[in-house]
C-alpha cells in the first residue's frame, strides 16, 4: 500500500502533538536543561602526537583530567576520539536518522598525581595471599623507580584494547584491587603496571591462537618492573583475559593427569563449559554433570534437514552482541569459523502485509526514543521512589499524555511494535521491569558489531565440550556443603568434591527443583527472589528456497493486538549463514507465555498468513515449510524461561548476590544471571564461567596453605552500598581526593571510628587544594587517558577504616593526595580496599553513623528541593546512548539537604579474585552439614520481571543444569506431566 502525501503530512502534525507532550514534560523535570548532557567541559588541551607519553605534553594539565565533547574535535592528529555505541536493542537495530545526537567522547592525556614510587611494602611471603607484592630485595634510584616505561608508543590503541576486555583506561578494577595486584592503589607503579597490562592484552589479541608467555615481554619491560609484568601477567592468566579458549597452543598447556582436587560442576551450558576447561588447565579433576542428553544449554542449534535441503537452527542464544572484546569471538578465531554482520536493514510490515511508509516508521521511533529519555529523567526525579516503579508504568503514563486523537491506528501499532522489541530484549513483560535499574548493564556494552556465527553456536559449544568429562542426563535433586567438601546428589547416584560449581539457570534457582544443604544464605535467596526472569520463544521453519531475499538480515510485522503485540513480529534472516533457506521468527512478551500452550500447527499457520501476506501481493509465492520447530523455553524443566533482567524492587546489586560462593569457599555460582555487566548474554555466562574458575582456584590454594579467606563482601551489600554512598554526600571531612565519616561528629574522641574514601580520577578540584606546589608534583603522566562507556564517570574509590587522630593526621600531610596515598600506606600501614573488602566491622559503623545522623537531622526533608525543582538523586543524564539515563545505582538511601552537594561518582564493580595456586582433594562427611554464618536479610522480594539488553545476543535457555530433552518430531504440547518437556515442538 502507498502512502500519498496528504497521510504524510496527517502523521507529521500527529506526532508534533505527541512531541510537545513530551517537551512539556521536559521542561517540568529540567526547566532550564541543557542539550548537552556534559556541560561542564575542561578545555582539551594539545599533545605531541608523535610521542604521547612525552611529559612535556602535560606541563599545564589539571589532575587526572578527561575531556567530553558532543562536536567534532577541531584536530584529529591531537586528540583521539572514541564514538560511544548507542544501546542497541536485540532485533531491529537503531535508526541512524534519530534525532539524538550521537555524541562522541573525546579525550586529551591526562595529568596525574603519582605516589613515592620506592615503597618497599610487601605483606610478606610467609603465607599464602592473593596480593601480589613488589619483592622487598629489589631496590632502585629515585629517579628510574620514577620514571614512566615506554612498551609501545601507541599506548592509546592499547589502551582501546583493553577497554575492550572491561578494563578501565587509567585505573584498576575492583577485580584487580581485591586480587592485590599491587602493595598501593595510586602511583607510578600503578601507571607502569597498567600500560604493562594492556600490552600484555594486546600481545595476546594480536594471535589468539597462541600462548603468550612473559618471557615475551622481558626483553621490552624495564628490568626494575619485572616483578609488575609477573603480577599482571599472573592475574591475566589465572582469571581468564589472556590464554583462554580452544586454540591447540592452549590446549597443549593441559596437564596429563589432574595433580589438584575434585570439582563437581552442575550445567553443561557456556558457564559450566567455560569453568570446567579453565580448571582442568590448572590442573582440577572437573566432572560435569547435565540434565539434558547434550551440551549448552540454552545455547542450541538444531539441524534441519529436508527434500535435500540441511539448516543449523539456533532456537536458544543466537546472536553475538558486540565483536569488539567478545569472548565467543575470539574462540571463533581460533577456530576459524566466520561471522556474519547483522545488517541494519529491518523493515516493517502493517497487519495486512502492505509496508509501513520509512518516513512514518522513522517519526515513530523518534518519538519512543524520546519517550524511554522522558522515563530516565522521571527515574532521576524520583529517586529511590523509582525502584518500586516499574518501566511500563511510566511509558504507558507519557503515552497517554499525548491524547488518543494524537495519533491514528497505524501509529499506535507501530508503538506498539517498538514496546514488542523492547520486551523481546528483557525477555519479559514492560509493567514487571524495574524503571530505576532495569538498563544498569547500558555502560558495559562491549561495542562493535552485531554477529551471527556461520553454522551456528553450536560449533562453539562442541569445541568447548571436547575432552571434558561430562555425564549427561543427570537430573541434580540436592547439594550438601560442608568444611569439609561437597556432596551433589542426582537420581540414586552421590557425586562428591572439594568444590562445586552451580549453574543452573535462574529459572530453576527460583523454582526450588534443587535443595541446597544447609539452605543458601538469606541475602542469595532474597535475590533470587528478586531478580526477574523472562521468556521468549521461537519459530523455526525450513524452506525449499529463499523466497524473501538475501539483501536483509531481519524484517518486522506490526500486530493491532496490544496483548500480541510480541507475537511474530520479527523475523531474521539465517539463510546466509544457517547452510540453507532457514527462516526465524520470534515470539515475545505476554504473546511467549500463550505460546507455550498454543498447538505447533496452528503457530505455523499463523506465521505462514503474515509472510504470505507480506509477499504474495508482490507477486512471490510462499511454498510450505519442509520442516518447522517450535520452542517450549518456559516448559523446560531445566531453565523454566530465556535470561534474566531486572525486575521492580530489583537491582545490579542482586547479579552480585547471586555470583557470590557459599560455605566458605566450598559452593560458587556462575551463570548470565550472576554476571553484573553482561547479564542475558552468551559471553556474560562465559566470563562468569572463566571469574569463578579463578575463584575457586583461589579458595583451594588458601586451604592448601592453611590459609583463611575472608569475605570479600559485606554481608548485607545490597542495603550497605547505597547508605555508604548516601553517606559521603555529605562528608564530615574532606580534603583533595579524600573524604571521611565520622562515628560520632561531635565526640572528640580521637579513638572514635571513621571511614576514609579514596576517590581516584576524579576531575573536580575543591578549595584550594590544587596548589602550585601540587601541580608541580604531578607533572608525571597516568598515562593516555580513554573514558569509556565501560564506567560512566571513570572513577574508582576505595576505602579503609581510620580512628579519628589518624584522619586528622592524614590531613596535615602536605604535598597533595599522592603525599597523603604514601603516608597513609607507608607511615600508617594502612591498605586500601574496595567497598565490598571493609567487611561486618565497616556495616555496624556504617549504621551506627546513619542512625546518628538521622538524630541530628531530624527535620531533614525526603526528597531535596532548590529553585522549586526536585533534585534528582544521581549525577545528571549522560546522554551517551538511546536509552540516556543515568542509572540511579543507591537503593536505600536517606536523600541529602538542600544545601549538600551532590557527587555521585560510580565505581565500577567487578567480581572474582584468586589465582590457580594448589589444591588438595577432600572427601565429604555426608552426616555433617557446614554450618553457616548468619547473614543479614536485605530487602523484601519483589515480582520477577526483566532486564533490557543492549545486543541481540540473547541468552535464550541456557540448559546450564539438569537435564534435556531433545525435540520429539511433530510432538504436541499437552506433554504428560510426568514426562520432561521437550527443547522444542516440531511440526
Amino acid at each position: 500500500m502507498s502512502v500519498n502525501n496528504n497521510n504524510k503530512s496527517n502523521n507529521v502534525s500527529s506526532f508534533s502533538a505527541f512531541n510537545d507532550t513530551l517537551l512539556e514534560f521536559d521542561r517540568y523535570v529540567n526547566p532550564n536543561s541543557n542539550p548537552n548532557p556534559n556541560p561542564n567541559l575542561n578545555p582539551i588541551q594539545s599533545v605531541n602526537p608523535n610521542n604521547p607519553i612525552d611529559p612535556s605534553n602535560f606541563s599545564s594539565q589539571p589532575i587526572s583530567t578527561f575531556d567530553v565533547s558532543c562536536s567534532e574535535p577541531t584536530s584529529s592528529t591531537n586528540l583521539f576520539t572514541l564514538t560511544i555505541p548507542r544501546k542497541r536493542r536485540r532485533g531491529r537495530p537503531r535508526n541512524a536518522n534519530s534525532s539524538i545526537p550521537s555524541y562522541k567522547q573525546v579525550f586529551s592525556i591526562p595529568q596525574y598525581n603519582v605516589g613515592s614510587a620506592n615503597s618497599n611494602s610487601s605483606s610478606g611471603n610467609a603465607s599464602f595471599s592473593a596480593n601480589f607484592t613488589k619483592p622487598n630485595n629489589v631496590q632502585f634510584s629515585q629517579d628510574l623507580s620514577e620514571e614512566i616505561i615506554v612498551i609501545n608508543r601507541d599506548a592509546t590503541a592499547e589502551a582501546l584494547t583493553a577497554l575492550t576486555a572491561g578494563f578501565p583506561a587509567d585505573s584498576l578494577t575492583d577485580e584487580e584491587i581485591d586480587a592485590g595486584v599491587l602493595p598501593v592503589v595510586g602511583g607510578i607503579e600503578q601507571v607502569n603496571y597498567i600500560l604493562i597490562r594492556n600490552h600484555l592484552i594486546t600481545k595476546w589479541r594480536e594471535n589468539v591462537s597462541s600462548w603468550v608467555s612473559k618471557e615475551m615481554l622481558l626483553d621490552v619491560v624495564p628490568k626494575h618492573c619485572h616483578w609488575l609484568l609477573d603480577t599482571a601477567y599472573d592475574f591475566l592468566v589465572s582469571h581468564g583475559y589472556v590464554n583462554f579458549g580452544v586454540a591447540s597452543a592452549i590446549k597443549d598447556r593441559f596437564p596429563v593427569e589432574p595433580n589438584k582436587g575434585a570439582v563437581i560442576i552442575i550445567g553443561a551450558g557456556l558457564a559450566g563449559l567455560a569453568c570446567a576447561r579453565q580448571l582442568m588447565r590448572f590442573g582440577f579433576k572437573v566432572t560435569v554433570l547435565e540434565g539434558r542428553k547434550r551440551a549448552g544449554g540454552r545455547v542450541y542449534t538444531k539441524k534441519m534437514e529436508g527434500s535435500n535441503k540441511i539448516a543449523a537452527a539456533d532456537l536458544g542464544g543466537s546472536v553475538l552482541t558486540g565483536t569488539l572484546g567478545n569472548p565467543l569471538g575470539i574462540l571463533a578465531r581460533q577456530l576459524s569459523y566466520s561471522l556474519h554482520k547483522v545488517r541494519d536493514k529491518c523493515p516493517l510490515y502493517r497487519v495486512d502485509g502492505s509496508p509501513v511508509d520509512s518516513f512514518l516508521d522513522a517519526k515513530v521511533e523518534t518519538a519512543f526514543n524520546k519517550l524511554l529519555d522522558k522515563a530516565s529523567r522521571l527515574r532521576q526525579m524520583m529517586g529511590e521512589v523509582s525502584q518500586d516503579v516499574s518501566l511500563g508504568a511510566a511509558l504507558d503514563t507519557f503515552h497517554q499524555g499525548c491524547g488518543e486523537d494524537a495519533v491514528t491506528a497505524e501509529e499506535i501499532n507501530l508503538f506498539n511494535w517498538h514496546l514488542a522489541n523492547l520486551e523481546y530484549a528483557n525477555a519479559g513483560l514492560l509493567s514487571k521491569l524495574s524503571l530505576a535499574f532495569w538498563d544498569q548493564d547500558d555502560p558495559f556494552d562491549m561495542g562493535g558489531d552485531h554477529c551471527f556465527l556461520t553454522g551456528g553456536n553450536g560449533k562453539l559449544v562442541q569445541a568447548l565440550a571436547e575432552n571434558v568429562s561430562i555425564l549427561y542426563e543427570k537430573t541434580v535433586t540436592s547439594i550438601r556443603y560442608g568444611s569439609d567438601g561437597v556432596q551433589v546428589i542426582a537420581g540414586n547416584q552421590v557425586y562428591e568434591g572439594e568444590m562445586a560449581l552451580c549453574t543452573v539457570p535462574l529459572g530453576v534457582l527460583k523454582s526450588g527443583s534443587i535443595k541446597f544443604i544447609p539452605e543458601l544464605p538469606q541475602r542469595k535467596i532474597d535475590g533470587i527472589k528478586r531478580l526477574g526472569f523472562g521468556l521468549l520463544n521461537k519459530v523455526a521453519m525450513l524452506f525449499p528456497h529463499v523466497f524473501w531475499g538475501l539483501d536483509l538480515d531481519t524484517f518486522g510485522h506490526l500486530s493491532d493486538n496490544p496483548l500480541r503485540r510480541g507475537e511474530f513480529f520479527l523475523f531474521y534472516s539465517y539463510a546466509t549463514v544457517a547452510g540453507g533457506p532457514l527462516l526465524i521468527a520470534l515470539v515475545a512478551g505476554e504473546a511467549a507465555h500463550s505460546f507455550e500452550s498454543m498447538p505447533p500447527t496452528d503457530a505455523v499457520t499463523h506465521v505462514l498468513q503474515i509472510l504470505r501476506g507480506i509477499y504474495e501481493p508482490q507477486g512471490i509465492t510462499v511454498p510450505e515449510p519442509i520442516q518447522t520447530v517450535c520452542t517450549r523455553w518456559g516448559s523446560d524443566p531445566f531453565c523454566l524461561g530465556s535470561y534474566s533482567n531486572v525486575a521492580v524492587g530489583s537491582s545490579g546489586d542482586d547479579y552480585d548476590i547471586l555470583a557470590e560462593s557459599v560455605g566458605d569457599g566450598r559452593l560458587f555460582f556462575a551463570g548470565e544471571a550472576t554476571n553484573r555487566r553482561y547479564p542475558a548474554t552468551m559471553h556474560g555466562a562465559f566470563l562468569s564461567g572463566l571469574r569463578e574458575a579463578a575463584n575457586m582456584a583461589h579458595y583451594a590454594s588458601a586451604r592448601a596453605l592453611n590459609f583463611k579467606i575472608e569475605k570479600s563482601h559485606s554481608k548485607n551489600a545490597h542495603t550497605c552500598a547505597s547508605l555508604l554512598a548516601d553517606l559521603f554526600r555529605e562528608p564530615d571531612l574532606e580534603f583533595g581526593s579524600f573524604s571521611l565519616i565520622f562515628e560520632k561528629n561531635d565526640n572528640a574522641d580521637p579513638k572514635s571510628a571513621a571511614i576514609l574514601r579514596v576517590t581516584f580520577t576524579d576531575p573536580r578540584k575543591k578549595g584550594n587544594e590544587a596548589s602550585r606546589a601540587d601541580m608541580q608534583h604531578s607533572k608525571k603522566l597516568l598515562f593516555q587517558q580513554l573514558q569509556s562507556h565501560f564506567n560512566e564517570k571513570q572513577q574508582i574509590q576505595v576505602y579503609t577504616l581510620l580512628s579519628r587522630q589518624q584522619a586528622l593526621e592524614l590531613r596535615e600531610v602536605r604535598g597533595g593526595d599522592d603525599k597523603r596515598l604514601h603516608y597513609l600506606s607507608e607511615t600508617m600501614g594502612v591498605k586500601l580496599v574496595a567497598r565490598k573488602g571493609l567487611g561486618p566491622t565497616a556495616d555496624t559503623l556504617i549504621a551506627s553513623i546513619k542512625a546518628e545522623r538521622g538524630n541530628r537531622k531530624s527535620t531533614s526533608a525526603s526528597v531535596a528541593v532548590k529553585s522549586g525543582t526536585l533534585r534528582p538523586r544521581g549525577a545528571a543524564a549522560k546522554g551517551k546512548m538511546i536509552r540516556r539515563a543515568k542509572v540511579i545505582r543507591n537503593s536505600n538511601v536517606q536523600p541529602p539537604s538542600t544545601s549538600s552537594v551532590v557527587s555521585n561518582g560510580v565505581a565500577p564493580h567487578s567480581k572474582g579474585e584468586g589465582s590457580s595456586g594448589l589444591g588438595t582433594p577432600t572427601k565429604v562427611l555426608p552426616t555433617e552439614p557446614a554450618s553457616l554464618t548468619p547473614e543479614t536479610k536485605t530487602s523484601a522480594s519483589a515480582p520477577t520481571s526483566l532486564k533490557l539488553m543492549d545486543c541481540d545476543n540473547l541468552l535464550l535457555p541456557c540448559v546450564n543444569t539438569i537435564t534435556d530433552a531433545q525435540p520429539n518430531i511433530t510432538a504436541l504440547p499437552n506433554m504428560l506431566a510426568n514426562k520432561v518437556p521437550s527443547d522444542v515442538a516440531e511440526r
